[in-house]
C-alpha cells in the first residue's frame, strides 16, 4: 500500500510532501537548562569541533553536523540531549509553569519529560508515566542524566491511572504524546511505512482515546491537556479528538504554533469531525523540513 499516497489529498503541494518524506532527518539535540545554557553548550561543541546551527524559532533547538551526538562530553555530562524539532512543539504548547502538577502520561523514553521538567525549572510535581516496562531504564536513564529532580516515575495502564498516589489532587497540565502509528517518523525510519494497516490505526485510536479521556478527567477544572501524536492518519488524530469531546468536560482551543503547520481537518473517507478540530495543528514535513507531528490543546471544564 502507498501509505503517503493516502495522505496526500491533505497537503498542499503532494510532490513537495513526498520528497521531503524521503529525505534523511537532520540530527538535532536540546540544549538542556537544567544543567547548561546556550552559551555554554555551544562553546563546548566548538571546543569539540562539532558544528551547529541554532533554530530560528527556539535558541535551545540546535541542528549538529554529526551523526553521533552522543559521543560528545556535553551531551554525556546532560547539557545537551537528542530531540527532534518539531517533537519540542507539544511541551511548549503544554507550557507549564514553575510549581505546577504535571502528568507526562506516555513518557518514556523521556524527550518530552526533560522539556517539562525543564520548562519546570525543574520544580513541582512532574509524574513520567509509561504503560511498558521495559522502557521505563530509559526514562529513568534519561532523567538523571539531564538532572531532572522534580519527577516521579510511574508504570502502569494511562487509561486507568489513579491519583491515590497523589493524595487525590489533579493535575494542572497533562501532556498525552500517544502510541501511534507513527508516519511522522518515515524520515528516520522509513520502514515504519511498512508495519502500518488499517486495522492496527483503529486499534491504536481506541487506545489514544481511552488514555485521552483519563487526561481530561485527571486535570483540575481550567487546567489544560495536549494530545499529540507522530502519526499523519486523521483515525488516530481528528478521529480521536471527536471521539472523546463528545464523553468530557473540555474543548479544543486555538495556540500559536511556532513552525508552520496546518490546521486539523474536519472529514476524512466520509467520515465529518467537529469543526473545533480546525484548532488543532498538522506539521508536514515539508513545511519545516522536520518530521510529521499532529497537536492539540484542549482547556478542561468544570
Amino acid at each position: 500500500m502507498d501509505v503517503l499516497g493516502r495522505y496526500e489529498p491533505l497537503v498542499d503541494d503532494p510532490a513537495a510532501f513526498r520528497a521531503a518524506c524521503e529525505r534523511p532527518l537532520p540530527y538535532t539535540v536540546r540544549v538542556n537548562t537544567i544543567k547548561s545554557s546556550v552559551e555554554r553548550a555551544t562553546a563546548a561543541l566548538d571546543e569539540t569541533g562539532v558544528g551547529w546551527t541554532a533554530a530560528a524559532w527556539n535558541p535551545r533547538l540546535l541542528e549538529l553536523d554529526t551523526d553521533a551526538p552522543g559521543r560528545t562530553w556535553p551531551y554525556f555530562l546532560g547539557w545537551l540531549h537528542g530531540q527532534e524539532a518539531v517533537s519540542a512543539i507539544p511541551a511548549l504548547v503544554l507550557d507549564p509553569q514553575p510549581g505546577e502538577r504535571v502528568w507526562d502520561a506516555c513518557a518514556a523514553p523521556g524527550s518530552k519529560a526533560s522539556q517539562l521538567a525543564e520548562l519546570l525549572g525543574d520544580a513541582g510535581r512532574l509524574v513520567a508515566n509509561d504503560a511498558s516496562l521495559g522502557r521505563l531504564p530509559a526514562l529513568r536513564a534519561n532523567l538523571d542524566r539531564l538532572g531532572v529532580t522534580c519527577a516521579a516515575v510511574t508504570h502502569g495502564d494511562a487509561r486507568t491511572f489513579s491519583l491515590a498516589p497523589f493524595a487525590g489532587e489533579r493535575f494542572d497540565r497533562v501532556l498525552v504524546d500517544a502510541p501511534c502509528s507513527g508516519e511522522g517518523t518515515v524520515r528516520k525510519n522509513p520502514a515504519v511505512l511498512d508495519d502500518w494497516s488499517a486495522s492496527s490505526a483503529a486499534g491504536l485510536a481506541d487506545l489514544q482515546a481511552g488514555i485521552l479521556r483519563r487526561a481530561v478527567e485527571v486535570t483540575r477544572p481550567g487546567g489544560v491537556v495536549v494530545y499529540a501524536t507522530c502519526t499523519f492518519a486523521p483515525e488516530e488524530n481528528e478521529a480521536v479528538l471527536d471521539r472523546v469531546l463528545g464523553a468530557v468536560d473540555a474543548t479544543l482551543v486555538p495556540f500559536d504554533c511556532p513552525l508552520a503547520a496546518e490546521p486539523g481537518v474536519t472529514g476524512w473517507e466520509g467520515e465529518t469531525f467537529d469543526p473545533s478540530v480546525r484548532h488543532a495543528r498538522r506539521i508536514w514535513p515539508h513545511l519545516n523540513d522536520t518530521g510529521g507531528f499532529f497537536v492539540a490543546r484542549l482547556a478542561v471544564g468544570s
